[in-house]
């Protein structure tokens, strides 16, 4: 629940507690908010950052005894970050998957049904990706529960 403040219950709850502990480290158990990271290019760069951002706020708020929810939605041109037959990065990615239990791949199953129609094949996607119906529809869902947003 939001008040009217825009402040999540959940993230005020996770904050006050950060506080009062003074920033020493937190249960295991504790939960802040979460991030949503955009992907719409697939510029080598910008899917890069993606990769970086999700380390470092994970790092972030784990300094600050929190766990950080963060999941990269692909959406258009970046999907390629998530397609097994194209992405540089399926090695990285994986290895962040396993080092971050609270980060998560999405690709937006509409840009990547126009994407298989325009190249004529079928697109696999990297272990551990899943499709939501609408990229940018996922943002935003994200955003009302109360997680940051970022464009890569």
């Amino acid at each position: 629940m939001t008040s009217a403040n825009g402040w999540s219950r959940r993230g005020l709850i996770a904050g006050t507690a950060i506080l009062a502990a003074g920033g020493a480290a937190a249960k295991e158990d504790r939960l802040v908010d979460g991030v949503v990271i955009l992907i719409d290019s697939n510029e080598p760069y910008v899917m890069g950052h993606a990769i970086s951002y999700s380390a470092n706020l994970s790092k972030h708020f784990a300094d600050r005894g929190a766990r950080l929810l963060i999941e990269v939605v692909a959406n258009g041109k970046g999907i390629d970050v998530f397609r097994a037959d194209k992405t540089t990065l399926g090695e990285p990615l994986a290895t962040l998957r396993q080092s971050l239990p609270n980060l998560s791949y999405s690709m937006c199953a509409s840009s990547k049904a126009i994407a298989e129609a325009r190249e004529q094949v079928s697109i696999p996607l990297i272990s551990g990706a899943s499709l939501v119906p609408f990229g940018i529809g996922r943002v935003v869902d994200l955003q009302l529960k109360g997680w940051a947003y970022i464009h890569a």
